[in-house]
């Protein structure tokens, strides 16, 4: 099976959840947010599945120079929004394993999700 990453090349956590893939052969397809965008079908799902807290990245230089009234009263709606707008506020990477997503990379989290495909 070939999962797809999804994130920004030159991110440190994207390079780490490659390699940690790469190094076990594990096949994936990467989709590049920079260049391909993501489409509000998709990440309307991911929010759904794993909730905006999850999904929005907030500890990220892009939401930190937000004005304030961007980043008041925050919900799913609004989120999916700034998302949309500037997709390296979505949190890296997302994994997409085809029955389910996990947002950012733990390799405790990736070996539990992916061990038995090993």
């Amino acid at each position: 099976m070939t999962y797809t990453l999804y994130g920004i090349p030159n991110c440190d956590t994207v390079k780490k959840a490659r390699m940690w893939l790469d190094e076990r052969g594990v096949r994936y397809a990467f989709h590049d947010y920079k260049k391909a965008g993501i489409d509000e079908a998709r990440l309307k799902s991911w929010v759904e599945e794993l909730g905006w807290e999850a999904v929005l990245n907030r500890a990220g230089t892009t939401f930190k120079k937000l004005d304030d009234a961007d980043k008041a009263d925050l919900n799913a709606g609004k989120a999916v929004g700034l998302m949309l707008a500037q997709p390296s506020m979505i949190k890296r990477p997302i994994l997409d394993l085809g029955d389910r997503r996990i947002a950012g990379f733990k390799s405790d989290i990736y070996e539990a999700a992916l061990g038995a495909f090993l």
